[in-house]
């Protein structure tokens, strides 16, 4: 018989009642040190004061209107996104998925615009996670994501990663009209894109006409040390997709552009009921307040620092466990040696919550608010996890 919640998910037998911080607390008591940040959402940590505060005075004022008025607390948060970044522009969604669906509308719909339709191909990756929509899973384009789920939104190139003479043929195509993809790919197993394949990239894009689409869901919002990824290569896109950290728990996306991509988006082109409410954005406005405060983004540089350190030791000790840590930031994953899903299993036995992803890679997305005694805390019970996987 099937369960009232649908059966989509393979879930651990735990169920948390609360959050503190980088801590979350199962209905027995038992408290875990979370190096999964709800897939690198909780950016700022559980219950943060400065966003419960944003949310409750919201609530207690309008949670919704919707978008048929003016919402202040949205255009707040545009008008920050809009100075701290690339964009001209910012349209709100609910969640990253649906960033990725209103991503591909706007590339498409700037083609038709300048009097070019068949300009509809949108270059992906091997690797690649866009979302569960249909043109997020056609774009990822993997077994995994699209079997039985035909027939797939055509339109999309899926090319091998780092083969640069298959990315040059096909983007010098006269359908191609748009590169998306994942400065660090999360699900993917968190390979980083380098500098300068992302700025060859924007290079080819310019050389070709082509509009550069980021997907930085998982990246984005301070992760990799810098508001978002793509800034340590000193480019600019000119479509971002944004969700997760964004809402600090809150479900909250976006979609960032410049003038000229969003130029073939006008009234009535998308819409959404829930997307930039009052609730999200004022959580939202807190967000970006926090996340590019002085400092905030340094000290989350050398927290980075001091794990990733910790973690190459954690790996030259446990040789038959892991293989190597890959990431950036606070965006960091464990290749491992043995079967990454044990891995993960023994990390929840020792009350550490990692997350796992292709390529038997476990996932460590903290709270960029984790302190320097948790890093060590999280270290001990990640080796304690190793040793008993060792032993099993």
């Amino acid at each position: 018989m099937i369960a009232s919640v649908l059966p989509t998910y393979n879930r651990a037998p735990l169920a948390f009642v609360k959050g503190e911080g980088s801590w979350l607390i199962e209905a027995d008591g038992r408290r875990f040190l979370d190096l999964g940040a709800g897939i690198a959402v909780n950016a700022l940590g559980h219950a943060n004061p400065a966003l419960v505060k944003a949310l409750t005075e919201q609530a207690n004022a309008v949670w919704h209107t919707s978008n048929l008025y003016h919402i202040p607390q949205q255009e707040a948060l545009a008008d920050r996104l809009v100075e701290h970044t690339f964009a001209d522009t910012v349209f709100f969604t609910n969640s990253g998925t649906e960033a990725c669906e209103l991503a591909v509308k706007m590339a498409r719909k700037y083609w038709y615009e300048k009097g070019a339709p068949e300009r509809t191909d949108i270059l992906t990756f091997d690797g690649a996670f866009h979302g569960r929509s249909s043109a997020g899973i056609a774009a990822a384009g993997s077994e995994k994501m699209t079997k039985g789920f035909g027939p797939l939104l055509p339109g999309f190139v899926h090319l091998p990663w780092g083969d640069h003479d298959a990315l040059k043929q096909a983007a010098a195509s006269p359908t191609a009209g748009a590169i998306l993809v994942e400065p660090v790919q999360g699900e993917g197993g968190i390979r980083p894109l380098p500098d300068q394949c992302l700025k060859g990239l924007r290079d080819l894009c310019d050389q070709h006409g082509l509009l550069l689409i980021l997907d930085e869901v998982q990246c984005g919002m301070g992760r990799t040390g810098r508001l978002f990824a793509h800034e340590w290569a000193g480019i600019e896109p000119d479509i971002m997709m944004v969700a997760k950290g964004i809402g600090g728990g809150f479900p909250l996306g976006a979609v960032l552009a410049t003038e000229k991509a969003a130029g073939g988006m006008t009234a009535g082109t998308h819409g959404s009921t829930y997307g930039g409410n009052p609730l999200g954005c004022a959580v939202g406005c807190a967000v970006m307040d926090a996340i590019t405060a002085p400092g905030f983004l340094d000290e989350v540089n050398r927290k980075a620092g001091k794990m990733r350190q910790s973690l190459e030791s954690l790996v030259a000790s446990h040789a038959a466990v892991f293989e190597e840590v890959r990431g950036a930031g606070l965006i960091l994953g464990l290749k491992c040696k043995a079967v990454n899903a044990d891995v993960v299993k023994a990390g929840y036995d020792n009350l550490v919550i990692t997350v796992p992803a292709a390529d038997n890679v476990i996932r460590l997305l903290p709270p960029l608010t984790i302190t320097d005694a948790e890093i060590d805390e999280a270290i001990n019970r990640l080796d304690a996890a190793a040793r008993q996987v060792e032993a099993a």
